[in-house]
């Protein structure tokens, strides 16, 4: 089934007198907005951006194939149509996946519903067609990834003005859209959203404003708005995480690394860095630290202490290393070790307690798509069809290289011993033939 959703006329005069306006006002949480019940992963399922408990660690008693290649542990593949550096979005026997499509400065971004077990459409529906956002050559009109709460399906994405969130329900109808916030940088828009009670959160960053915004999943209203400081360009989501005896938000603006409260939007603490105008990756985190890394012009891995209050940069500062830090590819924790990846392909083990180098792994192979642990096993992709298969823990080990035609930007999804991974052709999923 095919769906289309023409709605670009209405939409473009809200977006042009919205880009006018400059900085958008704070809005206090609103009463009576918390009626539904709270978006929660099922047994099996990758509903959101870096799995259920936002850490890129894949469910444990199950291991994918360490060895695949053209025709070789290959269950399905498919064909979409652009292109799109987003992670699928998967619950139950269906996967949410986005591509975009950019042409003579117009573009189309589309919702795929594939099914889980052949990769068979089972509908599609276009979200936006109208002018382009000039971005990074690199990046794709979806590359955020969607997140779903069991009944609908949240997708951003950027017209030539600004952010808008998209509500689809799980038929494939679009149930609401929401412009966010002014929007306009050069490398373009990334960020996925995050569910949190009967609220969707999304960061939008950049030189037209910083803004953290609440919205009911079930009607769009905005529940709060909060207007943080900033003076550089943010690409990661909210991460969402129970850390130092409270809930938080953990985002990494451009910046600066923050912890709100998810309740109003209200700031908890900040500290400055890892960058000084352009952070790219999600954070990780333990019971009480922070884990940031990024940027640009200047890389820095960080680790903060989450239980401060206001400016934390001189207080909470646990350790930092300047060199040879990651900035797109997310880092990982497991097991009290921290497995970071440059762009450029070095992989290294920390000791999370103390920041102390433990092992490294020099790919030399360009990167974005970020490192995902299956049991005590690693698997990264880089951006030249090479996947690698090496064992996590304390001492390094042997690596197993595996070839695609084509590269990943886009991070993996691993359930049920199987690898869902899109690939700058195809979209993969990979697995022991029974």
């Amino acid at each position: 089934m095919r769906m289309a959703c023409g709605l670009v006329a209405g939409l473009a005069l809200v977006l042009s007198g919205l880009a006018q306006d400059g900085d958008l006002p704070d809005i206090a949480p609103s009463a009576g907005w918390n009626t539904l019940p709270p978006a929660q992963a099922a047994v099996g399922d990758w509903p959101w951006w870096r799995g259920p408990n936002y850490a890129n660690l894949a469910p444990a008693g199950q291991m994918p194939p360490t060895v695949w290649g053209a025709g070789s542990n290959i269950l399905w593949q498919v064909r979409l149509p652009g292109n799109g550096h987003s992670s699928p979005s998967i619950v139950g026997d269906r996967i949410y996946i986005t591509a975009g499509e950019k042409a003579a400065g117009h573009c189309a971004v589309w919702l795929f519903c594939l099914a889980r077990s052949t990769g068979q459409t089972v509908w599609q529906t276009e979200i936006y067609k109208g002018p382009a956002a000039k971005v990074h050559s690199d990046n794709s009109p979806a590359s955020a990834s969607p997140a779903c709460d069991g009944e609908r399906v949240f997708v951003p994405y950027q017209t030539d003005a600004a952010i808008v969130l998209a509500a689809v329900g799980v038929d494939g109808k679009v149930l609401w859209q929401k412009t966010i916030a002014p929007y306009n940088t050069v490398q373009g828009f990334s960020a996925s959203p995050t569910l949190y009670k009967s609220a969707v959160i999304l960061p939008v960053e950049g030189p037209k404003g910083s803004y953290l915004t609440a919205l009911q999943r079930a009607t769009g209203a905005v529940v709060w708005r909060t207007h943080l400081r900033a003076v550089g360009e943010g690409y990661a989501p909210a991460v969402l995480a129970q850390i130092s005896g409270r809930t938080q938000l953990l985002q990494l603006g451009g910046t600066f690394t923050r912890g709100c409260d998810p309740e109003t939007g209200a700031l908890l603490w900040e500290c400055e860095g890892p960058a000084k105008k352009v952070c790219v990756a999600s954070a990780a985190f333990d019971s009480d630290t922070v884990y940031a890394t990024g940027g640009y012009p200047n890389r820095r891995l960080m680790a903060i202490r989450a239980d401060g209050q206001g400016d934390v940069t001189k207080s909470h500062l646990k350790w930092f290393v300047d060199v040879k830090a990651g900035y797109v590819p997310s880092p990982l924790l497991h097991d009290g070790l921290l497995y970071a990846l440059t762009d450029q392909g070095l992989l290294r083990c920390y000791q999370a307690a103390d920041g102390r180098v433990l092992w490294e792994q020099d790919f030399k192979a360009p990167f974005y798509s970020s490192p995902i642990l299956v049991g005590s096993t690693l698997y990264l992709f880089d951006r030249k069809g090479r996947g690698y298969v090496l064992p996590a823990g304390r001492t390094a080990g042997p690596v197993i290289i595996n070839e695609l035609p084509a590269g990943a930007f886009a991070t993996p999804v691993v359930l049920d011993g199987r690898i869902y991974l899109r690939t700058l052709d195809d979209f993969y999923c990979i697995g022991e033939k029974r």
